[in-house]
């Protein structure tokens, strides 16, 4: 057995940051809990550890206890000095260059947003509007806001924990996109969110495509679980999870969806949530549900859930292909056709999605604590998209207890989260946990996977 390799190293930026401020290395080097420290070491632990087997934040801290990270300005600007970082972020005892470019990325946002941000950019406006500004300036100062350019970005969103034959049938997908002139943005981990663009950059290369964008958004809670992959040109860090799935719809125009688990979930119950708001009845946004044969039970369970929970009306504003990359980036060209024409008869810009309406419901941060997660309404008394934003708390608060630091933390101590509501409506939520633990969805050791959760039915609660 190989024994695990080590490197102490001292990286400069090439062009994403140049220069820091005093206040600045005494924020990042500010070891207490109010300093930003702790979070930068996870981050850039987080981006050296690619290729990593681990899904879980803790155990990977756990693994590198004693990697350190110390930032310095000197004469001829920023310098960060590694110590004891994972040996595979190297090639020859050189950095690799897209590794590189991840670490300053997560320098640069990490300084960029702080609590004094919202009221520096945003005076005037309501917590909604705030929000939405606040994602738009994070995406502005990370240079994503792309002007200009004709709509052609999609959103893949799937699990990290997928199978051989799923992964390599997002690569085709990815493919047939970057055919067709599409770029990609994903969570920037592996699996579902590495494949699109791994294929993609092939039919960028035939294409002769040089301003190929590959983005990956991520945010702290979950980038150790989910390194960053090298492909991604663009790297950026929002401050939670709630800001993170706004900037995918803001930023995109168009949403590919592939096998994967709790956190897929979440993101489509994000997303059709949205979309039922009565505002957003007019606003084109083309959801597609894909997957290799063999992942027909993925997608059957999903779309039952979603009828059986959310209605016909939120099944219908998704098509469900299997197992035909071809028709997908068909569709989806023939959707950014859609959104091009809409755009340009509202007004619109074309880099980010300004008109689409966001409740507050999907905007609040949720902090997944047992008493959060027991107190959610898991009831048929309030609007459907209500019910989704319920429905996407939930799921969140599962994702936090498989592989969030501060989730597996309070699982040790405190047991399952627990959630309760109306028989039937637990019932599905149960039937579709369950299909995911049986399918092995729910985390990379799915052998050792022990649920983090608990439903109980209100009548028996």
């Amino acid at each position: 057995m190989m024994t695990e390799q080590f490197v102490t190293a001292n990286i400069t930026p090439l062009d994403s940051l140049d220069t820091l401020s005093p206040y600045e290395v005494a924020k990042l080097q500010d070891r207490n809990e109010a300093g930003l420290y702790p979070l930068f070491r996870q981050c850039a632990l987080a981006v050296l550890n690619c290729g990593s087997e681990l899904d879980s934040t803790q155990q990977v801290l756990d693994k590198h206890k004693d990697f350190d990270i110390r930032v310095s300005q000197k004469h001829r600007g920023v310098q960060l000095e590694l110590i004891n970082a994972p040996a595979s972020a190297f090639v020859d005892g050189e950095i690799i260059q897209g590794i590189r470019e991840h670490l300053f990325s997560v320098l640069r946002d990490l300084l960029y947003v702080g609590d004094e941000f919202a009221a520096k950019c945003c005076d005037g406006l309501d917590e909604g509007g705030q929000t939405t500004n606040m994602v738009f300036h994070i995406l502005r100062h990370a240079k994503a806001i792309e002007p200009h350019v004709k709509p052609h970005l999609v959103v893949c969103w799937g699990g990290h924990s997928i199978s051989r034959e799923e992964y390599i049938y997002t690569k085709q997908v990815g493919y047939e996109l970057g055919l067709r002139g599409m770029s990609v943005c994903t969570g920037c981990g592996p699996g579902a969110m590495k494949g699109p663009m791994k294929g993609a950059t092939i039919a960028h290369a035939k294409q002769r495509m040089a301003d190929a964008r590959y983005v990956g958004i991520s945010e702290p809670g979950i980038i150790a679980a989910e390194s960053p992959n090298p492909i991604v040109n663009e790297l950026i860090i929002m401050p939670d999870i709630e800001k993170r799935l706004e900037a995918f719809v803001r930023l995109g125009h168009g949403i590919i969806v592939f096998p994967g688990g709790a956190g897929t979930a979440e993101e489509i119950l994000y997303m059709l949530g949205i979309l039922l708001h009565e505002r957003n009845s007019t606003c084109p946004l083309p959801l597609i549900f894909t997957g290799p044969a063999g992942s027909e039970a993925y997608f059957d369970t999903v779309d039952k859930f979603i009828r059986a929970t959310l209605g016909d009306r939120a099944a219908s504003l998704y098509e469900i292909v299997v197992d035909d990359p071809y028709e997908v980036a068909q569709k989806m060209k023939a959707g950014m056709a859609r959104v091009t024409d809409y755009r340009k008869a509202t007004d619109e810009s074309f880099h980010f999605n300004w008109q689409l309406y966001i409740p507050a419901e999907f905007q609040q941060p949720f902090e997944p604590t047992h008493e959060n997660m027991a107190a959610l309404d898991i009831t048929r008394d309030q609007p459907d998209y209500l019910l989704a934003a319920t429905l996407r708390k939930a799921l969140s608060g599962i994702v936090a207890g498989n592989v969030k630091a501060p989730g597996v933390r309070a699982i040790a101590e405190f047991g399952p989260f627990e959630l309760s509501g109306e028989a039937d409506l637990v019932g599905e939520l149960d039937e579709l946990l369950a299909s995911f633990v049986q399918q092995r969805r729910m985390k990379i050791d799915y052998e050792e996977y022990s649920p983090c959760y608990r439903l109980v039915h209100a009548e028996t609660a």
